[in-house]
């Protein structure tokens, strides 16, 4: 069953084939599909264009998934906005802290499109 999902996401992923392979499965599913390559331009587009979730890599140039994760949960226009961290870091500990930078789900690469899109239906439901 395919699962229609409407809303604007922030994806922010510095590799290039990740970041397409996301934002297809995004779209294919319904959303509008914001993309940044840096957590810097995610801030940036997050202050600009309010999306209702944020799905972010951790490992990137500059700042973290984690600090981006803080920076956004610190700020009054973003602390509300759900975010699913998407990551290949699939310890425990990487999974807790994640969560404790203010993270609403936790998602490990590689993932299937149903995966995806469940852990942002999940974030999306509980926030509106």
């Amino acid at each position: 069953m395919q699962t229609t999902l409407t809303g604007t996401i922030l994806v922010v992923e510095d590799t290039p084939s990740e970041m397409e392979l996301m934002v297809h499965y995004l779209r294919d599913s319904g959303c509008t599909v914001i993309s940044a390559a840096t957590a810097q331009e995610a801030l940036d587009k997050a202050a600009q264009h309010h999306p209702d979730v944020i799905v972010t890599d951790v490992v990137m140039p500059g700042m973290s998934g984690f600090e981006l994760c803080r920076s956004l949960k610190k700020q009054s226009e973003t602390a509300h906005v759900p975010i699913v961290i998407c990551t290949s870091k699939n310890q425990d500990i990487d999974r807790l802290w994640g969560m404790r930078q203010g993270a609403d789900a936790y998602l490990t690469k590689p993932y299937t499109r149903d995966q995806l899109i469940q852990a942002v239906t999940a974030v999306m439901r509980v926030n509106r």
